[in-house]
């Protein structure tokens, strides 16, 4: 796709997300949900940029979210079913959270016999669930690991011993993190073995996101499989509620070469920034991938690519190109439609990125969002 665009002439700093890579990874969900039956949500942590909802809800069934802001936008502007699951709830959302969920995951037996009341007066049905931690990790990296020790996310099986389940009807687990289906399948065993006894009295569960389903190597059958056997087993709906996989590989950041120095190694400045425009670089960290660019070493030039800010460690990572970078040229950084336009922020008063779709019918760049002074002053007070 980039190669017929005219990168050159996009405006930078830019998310472009590519509509057509967007929707071959909504047609593998789809195809899940019809082998299946499982009901497949957007989780809006990782993806929320709702000029596309028209599109994705042709092959979803409704919306994720963790916050009333969150739950709202699903509400509004995706329609479908409204999950929201939260480490807890404030009392003066509560009202709010109510009116636009038809389903709400509470971590605790103390949130839930807290808010309990609230929800039998709410005058609809919702229905409730509880987040359960199966303390079986999967996740190498501790920070994304739900099941670490001490972890506040979800309900471990020895809390659950003699407790009123009356009123709950779900069980949610998210326990994963950019893995394939053979990590669903041992967490699925441990799940079974330590809450088994409580599946059987729900009438859904959610397996939450982390599911790395539109991913090359991705094992579908064995997902598929899985899902099917355990509806089957225990009579329930059965929840997904990818993020990442919606949009991998479906989005790009476009910046532009500022100015190249030279401190022991060729350093380019960018006009972009990994610690406001794409902060799980840092967060993760990862080294994303350029487009045309190489390992260190790989090509005959290497630089460090950083980004705008004073920060110190705003560096993107070491690339090598096969000709000299220069100012003015664009860098494409591949795979940032996720976790990019739902975490940045405006650090150092540098205005985000603006947004564009391509749209493969007109073979067009639609620039969709630009960010101004305002955006940065109106944060503010």
């Amino acid at each position: 796709m980039l190669t017929r665009l005219p990168v050159q002439e996009i405006p930078t700093p830019c998310y472009l997300i590519d509509r057509q890579a967007l929707e071959d990874n909504l047609s593998i969900l789809g195809r899940v949900r019809e082998r299946t039956g499982a009901k497949i949500l957007l989780a809006l942590k990782a993806f929320a940029a709702f000029r596309l909802f028209p599109l994705m809800r042709r092959y979803l069934d409704g919306t994720a979210a963790s916050s009333l802001d969150e739950l709202r936008l699903g509400y509004e502007e995706f329609g479908g079913e409204a999950h929201i699951c939260a480490p807890a709830y404030k009392e003066e959302d509560f009202p709010l959270i109510c009116t636009y969920a038809d389903h709400i995951v509470f971590n605790s037996f103390s949130q839930w016999f807290r808010f309990k009341p609230l929800v039998e007066g709410c005058g609809q049905r919702l229905l409730c669930g509880l987040r359960i931690n199966p303390q079986h990790s999967e996740v190498k990296v501790p920070l994304y690991d739900p099941c670490a020790q001490y972890s506040r996310l979800g309900i471990t099986a020895d809390h659950f011993k003699e407790k009123d389940l009356s009123g709950i009807t779900g069980l949610h687990f998210h326990t994963l993190c950019e893995l394939n289906a053979d990590a669903l399948e041992r967490t699925l065993k441990v799940v079974e073995e330590k809450f088994g006894e409580y599946i059987k009295g729900m009438e859904w569960v959610n397996f939450g996101g982390g599911h790395h389903i539109t991913r090359n190597d991705y094992d579908l059958d064995l997902l598929c499989r899985l899902i099917t056997e355990f509806a089957s087993r225990y009579g329930v709906q059965v929840y997904l509620e990818p993020g990442e996989a919606v949009v991998l590989n479906a989005g790009y950041l476009i910046a532009s070469v500022l100015d190249i120095i030279r401190n022991e190694m060729e350093i380019a400045i960018l006009d972009t920034s990994a610690a406001a425009h794409m902060p799980d670089v840092l967060e993760m960290p990862y080294r994303p991938e350029v487009l045309g660019g190489g390992k260190p070493g790989e090509y005959p030039y290497t630089y460090r690519l950083t980004g705008l800010s004073c920060l110190a460690g705003d560096i993107i990572g070491d690339y090598s190109f096969p000709t000299p970078l220069h100012p003015g040229q664009r860098l494409v950084f591949l795979d940032m439609a996720h976790y990019t336009m739902v975490k940045n922020n405006t650090f150092n008063g540098i205005r985000l990125p603006s947004i564009a779709i391509y749209e493969p019918e007109t073979k067009k760049v639609q620039v969709i969002r630009t960010f101004d002074f305002q955006d940065y002053r109106n944060r503010l007070s």
